[in-house]
């Protein structure tokens, strides 16, 4: 299998691609936020390689093509961004204030945590733009000398996490408000919560697709000012 993998240029594209329709296939049939499509595709993938003995070093040769995609699917969040302009320059004063909030409680979290738990410096960063997309996470993490594999994991996982609770979250602490739930997925949970906040609608969409654009432009800036905390 491992040689098969080795000769065939998109059997990782082809795994990664089928295992994410069985986690979407799944969450229509069950209407479960717990049922998340990439959660489950990370562990169908993991469990097949596993089955079949080969390494991540040979699915990556055929799964890195998906890497490419990241980018212009980041630029194409400013679609419903575009549709609702005119509530965004309304309120752009309280938007602004929320991701500028979101984005100071994401890595005071990271610094308070990297106290409390005894991380080194090293690790520390890597943690650091754990609620950015990916695209722009990667870079941050290699530029403060960060661990840039462990910085992805980490940023799949909150986009996860914020994709599952997300709308409960919401709900628990009764924020009815579109353009704050909106703002809050986006900040907290980047891409994977812009997802979320698209299907609870079309102004939560368009806040959360803002909040992913503007808030990976302060954590980079942010994020150096933060590293030279701890």
């Amino acid at each position: 299998m491992n040689e098969f993998m080795q000769d065939s240029a998109f059997a990782g594209v082809t795994i990664s691609l089928l295992t994410y329709f069985v986690g979407i296939h799944l969450k229509k049939r069950f209407k479960s936020g717990l049922l998340n499509p990439l959660l489950i595709s990370i562990a169908v993938t993991i469990v097949v390689l596993l089955a079949a003995n080969v390494d991540y070093e040979t699915y990556n040769m055929g799964a890195k093509y998906l890497s490419w995609f990241l980018t212009p699917a980041t630029v194409c969040l400013a679609i419903p961004l575009y549709e609702q302009f005119e509530l965004l320059k309304k309120n752009w004063m309280a938007v602004m204030a929320g991701i500028l909030s979101g984005v100071i409680t994401n890595m005071v979290t990271v610094l308070a945590l990297a106290v409390l738990l005894g991380l080194n410096h090293q690790e520390y960063v890597t943690l650091l733009p754990k609620s950015i997309t990916t695209a722009i996470g990667m870079g941050v993490s290699e530029e403060l000398g960060g661990y840039v594999t462990i910085t992805v994991a980490v940023i799949v996982i909150t986009g996860v996490l914020g994709n599952m609770t997300g709308e409960l979250i919401c709900k628990i602490f009764h924020i009815r408000e579109p353009i704050a739930k909106g703002l809050a997925l986006g900040t907290a949970a980047h891409a994977m919560g812009t997802t979320k906040a698209m299907e609870m609608g079309e102004i939560e969409g368009a806040m959360s697709s803002l909040s992913v654009a503007v808030a990976g432009v302060l954590t980079v800036v942010g994020a150096s000012i933060f590293a030279g905390l701890f």
